[in-house]
């Protein structure tokens, strides 16, 4: 599956965007409006790395890269992370320096209606690409996902704000959301870069995974056959399990051999996509034993 389609769905979206909430904020004067579209301009730039990380995550394994480039995706999320902190500053800049020179709102409605448009836009997009991320587990559409969704919060706090400026009239209160809009979106911002750090440092499957693939191991266990050095990793769109089976000294390469299919046939079955390494010791050899016993074992 290209998941390029998804990127490319993304920076249009965030091209339209930026054209309505520009819009909208040139009409109204409202910085709340223009902290909006200072977002959208993140969204763009984060959705040009997105794809760039989708196309290099997808290059298959070579000689540098015996196990892929799929980690790229958590650049790409790291990347957005740091993007929503750039936006952030630039959103609680502008509202700190409106609050202390404030300014009446003009053509509300209008500008309003825009923005509503643009959000309704992004909601969909968003909801587009976490379905997808989820789908096929791309840690870089996922982080879009999240970027535009907050956007879509973004806005309707935004949306709020000036709705009240305009009932009120009372301009301080514009800056005043655009500064709440800030702080709330450096949240989104630290998540992103902790999940992908996360994933850089080789984080283990879910624990609903880990615990589905151990009772698929117990069901091949019995007194003579055993194992142990569990391990799982995500690496963006892939997943990696190895581990260490005990099975009787006295068998053949071929009986071992066959276990060893039979239990990853299992796995293959549960989880299609899974990356399998199974390495088979004599279970009476104390040196079996020495190696690490940690995991999800």
């Amino acid at each position: 599956m290209d998941l390029t389609r998804f990127a490319w769905l993304s920076i249009a979206a965030a091209v339209a965007t930026i054209a309505l909430k520009t819009f909208a904020w040139r009409i109204t004067g409202s910085v709340g409006l223009l902290s909006d579209a200072a977002e959208s301009v993140v969204n763009l730039v984060a959705a040009v790395v997105a794809l760039i990380a989708l196309r290099v995550a997808i290059k298959p394994p070579d000689k540098d890269h015996n196990f892929g480039h799929s980690k790229a995706e958590y650049f790409s999320a790291a990347v957005e992370g740091a993007m929503i902190f750039v936006a952030a500053g630039v959103i609680m800049v502008s509202a700190v320096q409106r609050f202390l020179h404030p300014q009446p709102l003009e053509n509300v409605g209008v500008g309003l209606l825009v923005s509503v448009v643009a959000s309704v836009l992004n909601g969909s997009v968003a909801w587009v690409l976490l379905r997808a991320g989820k789908q096929y587990r791309s840690m870089t559409l996922t982080a879009d996902g999240k970027h535009l969704m907050t956007d879509v919060w973004t806005s309707a706090g935004v949306v709020a704000g000036v709705g009240l400026v305009w009932l009120t009239d009372w301009p301080r209160l514009d800056s005043i959301v655009a500064f709440a809009v800030g702080v709330n979106i450096l949240f989104t911002g630290g998540k992103l870069m902790h999940e992908s750090g996360m994933g850089l440092m080789d984080v283990s499957l879910p624990k609903e995974d880990n615990r589905r693939i151990r009772e698929i191991l117990e069901s091949f266990t019995g007194e003579n056959i055993m194992f142990h050095g569990v391990r799982t990793r995500e690496s963006g769109h892939r997943r990696f399990m190895d581990m260490h089976l005990l099975v009787p000294g006295a068998w053949s390469v071929q009986q071992a051999h066959d276990l060893v299919e039979d239990i990853t046939d299992a796995l293959l079955e549960a989880y299609p996509d899974l990356h399998v390494m199974i390495h088979s010791e004599p279970i009476d050899d104390p040196r079996s034993y020495d190696d690490y016993d940690f995991g999800i074992s």
